[in-house]
């Protein structure tokens, strides 16, 4: 054991202060080779960035000059034709001046979207459609409310032609007042009272009263009813009802619910009143059972009450062919005398002053 060699063990070569001077050096250039390729990544990205951004900018204004070009400034696509189609009778020059259109105009140069949106500003105007057709025509297609009925807050309204109170209402319930007024209109029912909210042309009136009313001239206009009972009038002042009166001036008191169950009751009592041939005066169709119902004179009763018979009727004979002709001052009879009456074969009477007839003598 003692002639054995001891193995050497292992052992640094290099010094702490070597080791940490080599240190140092290393650090040093590990930092100095990240610095630069951080430089060179960000040179990179910002090289990248400008030429996609030159080239952006590139295709972005060279577009928009050929668009300038070529569409906005090409004379092809010029406005010529301004095509206008309504179902009503509203103006073309109104039309076109609110769709702020005028021919000699870029047609790409018109916002379709604002065109449409300015005529559907226009209280008469329902639906608009608007189409571009190149190289230089636009169609505008106009679909105009229809109006049902006059509305008034009045109470009582004579012409609503010729009022500032009176607005006509579609079935949505809109309001509008139209400067070109067609006769047509006169015959359109007039709902009267309405004070429960402001009436302005291109509103749309809220209150139940309202409401109910335009869903009964709805109803009203359907098979046997749209014939026999036509509204004229629809007050409502009171409130808590809706009077209506017919073209027959039968005045028909409505709720506010149930409207079309009311109207199948006043069918009937309309089929009873032509089966009996009596005219309804009024009715309260309020109540459910014993309606109040109040009946008025027919016609023909009207006018053979004005119609006076003769105290003693007149007897009207006839006078035979060969009496002979009497004058005028001879057939006068006096007052209370009776006239005489002539038998046949008898002589005819002799006239004053005039010679008595003779009879031939036969040889």
């Amino acid at each position: 054991m003692k002639n054995r060699r001891a193995r050497p063990r292992n052992r640094r070569v290099s010094s702490w202060r070597q080791r940490r001077q080599q240190h140092l050096l290393d650090v040093k250039v590990r930092s100095r080779k990240a610095t630069q390729q951080r430089t060179r990544h960000v040179l990179l990205f910002i090289s990248k960035s400008a030429f996609a951004l030159g080239l952006f900018a590139a295709i972005y204004f060279g577009g928009r000059e050929a668009a300038r070009r070529l569409f906005f400034e090409n004379p092809d696509y010029q406005l010529r034709t301004i095509q206008t189609e309504t179902d009503g009778n509203l103006p073309r020059e109104q039309i076109l001046k609110v769709a702020q259109l005028r021919e000699g105009e870029n047609i790409f140069a018109v916002n379709l979207g604002q065109v449409r949106e300015r005529l559907q500003q226009l209280a008469q105007v329902d639906e608009v459609q608007v189409v571009r057709k190149l190289p230089a025509e636009i169609d505008l297609k106009i679909t105009e409310r229809k109006p049902i009925a006059w509305i008034t807050s009045e109470k009582e309204l004579n012409d609503p032609f010729v009022s500032e109170a009176a607005f006509l209402v579609d079935a949505r319930g809109v309001l509008m007042r139209e400067k070109r007024l067609l006769p047509e209109y006169l015959g359109l029912p007039l709902i009267t009272g309405c004070a429960a909210e402001p009436l302005q042309p291109g509103r749309t009136v809220a209150s139940f009263e309202s409401k109910a009313a335009l869903e009964l001239l709805r109803l009203s206009t359907r098979s046997f009813m749209q014939t026999r009972f036509q509204i004229r009038q629809i007050d409502l002042s009171k409130g808590y009802c809706l009077v209506v009166t017919d073209k027959n001036h039968t005045r028909v008191t409505f709720g506010f619910d149930n409207l079309e169950t009311q109207l199948q009751r006043l069918e009937q009592f309309l089929v009873y009143g032509d089966d009996s041939k009596q005219e309804l005066a009024t009715i309260n169709l309020l109540v459910q059972r014993n309606i109040p119902v109040t009946f008025a004179k027919p016609a023909r009763a009207v006018i053979n009450d004005t119609i006076e018979p003769e105290a003693t009727p007149r007897i009207l004979k006839a006078i035979p062919l060969h009496q002979q002709a009497v004058p005028k001052s001879a057939r006068t009879v006096e007052p209370g005398r009776p006239r005489p009456v002539r038998h046949e074969g008898a002589p005819a009477p002799a006239r004053e002053g005039a010679p008595a007839p003779t009879r031939e003598k036969k040889d």
